[in-house]
């Protein structure tokens, strides 16, 4: 008897972990927590060069932690990340006067928009290299896809 009512409560515990999976985010290890100081490994002749660290977690699920600036329309479903707070929008013209210390955010849902002096964290999948986006004609050279956020 004893060894049946062991055999349901572990098939009840497997029954409600599968039930969960379909809900639960992974788990990110360390090695996919980065740093602002983290994305560049120095200035070359060609200008800023990505890490070694930003180019082995292209692709991958990231987390790093920083502040909103002010996004353009309260309905936008990206914004962007700064090191430091900011109190106007930074985006660029050229990826030749990209800041060092700002990442673009494309959300996989909206979410409600935190004040710029509010620290956030953002899990998503990191991307980099110079691209413009066709619908707004902002340039980027990084970018976390499929984001979300939370406050620290």
């Amino acid at each position: 008897m004893e060894k049946l009512l062991l055999l349901n409560l572990s098939r009840r515990r497997l029954m409600g972990v599968m039930a969960a999976l379909p809900f639960a985010r992974p788990v990110l290890a360390d090695d996919s927590l980065i740093s602002f100081d983290e994305l560049y490994g120095k200035f070359g002749v060609l200008g800023l060069e990505f890490s070694d660290k930003v180019k082995r977690l292209a692709g991958k699920d990231i987390s790093i932690k920083g502040f909103m600036a002010p996004p353009l329309k309260a309905e936008a479903q990206f914004f962007v990340l700064t090191e430091i707070p900011m109190s106007l929008c930074p985006f660029c013209s050229s990826d030749a006067d990209w800041p060092d210390n700002i990442i673009v955010v494309y959300l996989g849902e909206k979410q409600t928009f935190v004040q710029p002096s509010q620290t956030i964290e953002v899990r998503g999948t990191l991307e980099y290299g110079s691209w413009k986006d066709p619908e707004t004609g902002f340039v980027s050279l990084l970018r976390i896809r499929q984001a979300e956020y939370s406050s620290v």
